[in-house]
């Protein structure tokens, strides 16, 4: 089965405060020597006919990544359902893929998992798993869902599971390569696994 990159927007959600990470951009700092972010864009560049980068600050800094950089709707930091809506409201493919901006393990071959399992479902949305846990930022979703979104985000509601779960999600097994999902929230975890 194949799937058709034209009809897919790639979003890398690099929109957070990095809190955890004493306040720095993840997805510009340095890992392996690139920024983290470029791991999320070549592997959205293989599946997606189109890209976007989701950041609240330094657009400046992601535009280098040769691709258009969206804000948050209503001006930022309000979590991934907002970076997922902009990007919703940006795009002009039926459907969007998103990636977090952390997670410097993700390849092009295993996020094809997610449209592929589209294409057999039919599903509008689906997302990633592990074996143990959702990981629901790796996600592919109709753009059509875009203003049952925004009322959720309405209603001062933030919970991704929450929103998935309201839609029934097609679950993605990727139980054989849980190493994608290592993502660095800390100064700590960027060391040890540099």
């Amino acid at each position: 089965m194949v799937f058709d990159r034209a009809k897919i927007t790639g979003v890398v959600l690099a929109g957070g405060r990095g809190l955890r990470m004493g306040g720095e951009d993840k997805g510009l700092l340095p890992f392996r020597g690139r920024p983290l972010a470029g791991y999320a864009v070549a592997a959205l560049e293989q599946v997606a006919g189109r890209v976007l980068v989701n950041a609240n600050r330094n657009p400046e800094l992601y535009a280098r990544f040769g691709h258009r950089v969206i804000a948050d709707p209503g001006g930022g930091f309000d979590g991934p359902l907002a970076g997922l809506l902009g990007a919703m409201r940006a795009a002009d493919t039926p459907y969007v893929l998103t990636v977090p901006c952390d997670c410097p393990f993700v390849t092009g071959p295993l996020l094809a998992r997610l449209p592929l399992q589209r294409e057999a479902t039919g599903a509008a949305l689906c997302a990633a798993h592990d074996g143990e846990r959702l990981h629901p930022v790796f996600l592919l979703a109709e753009r059509g869902l875009a203003d049952d979104l925004e009322a959720y985000l309405a209603g001062g509601q933030r919970k991704v599971q929450a929103w998935l779960y309201r839609h029934h999600p097609v679950l993605v097994d990727f139980s054989d390569h849980p190493e994608v999902f290592a993502n660095l929230n800390t100064p700590a975890e960027l060391v040890a696994l540099e």
